[in-house]
């Protein structure tokens, strides 16, 4: 069975033909590159990703208007809680809506 050092040696070694045989290979692979852009006419700006129209993805940032928080138009004596009177209506909220609004100050 081989040593710690022994391993350790042995990976080095490895690495270090990875490393070489990585070299070479890019070097070919550079150079097909070159090949074939100078044979259609490319240019780096052509190898750019093109900016797209529209919408941009939810990934992106974007510059987006900071959001107003509303004052509440509704409240739940009981709980406490309270609604703005924009989205889906709370189950507390009822049919009679009078009676659960704030008075304005």
């Amino acid at each position: 069975m081989a040593t710690y050092k022994q391993l350790l040696a042995e990976k080095e070694k490895i690495e270090a033909q990875i490393a070489e045989v990585r070299a070479t290979e890019v070097a070919g692979v550079i150079e097909k590159i070159r090949v074939l852009m100078v044979e259609f006419s490319l240019t780096a700006d052509d190898l750019q990703p093109r900016r797209r129209r529209g919408r941009p993805a939810s990934g992106e940032k974007t510059a987006m208007a900071p959001r107003t928080v509303l004052p509440p138009k509704y409240q739940d004596p009981k709980t406490g809680a309270t609604w703005t009177g924009r989205g889906r209506a709370p189950a507390w909220l009822g049919k009679n809506r009078d009676k659960f609004l704030i008075a304005e100050a």
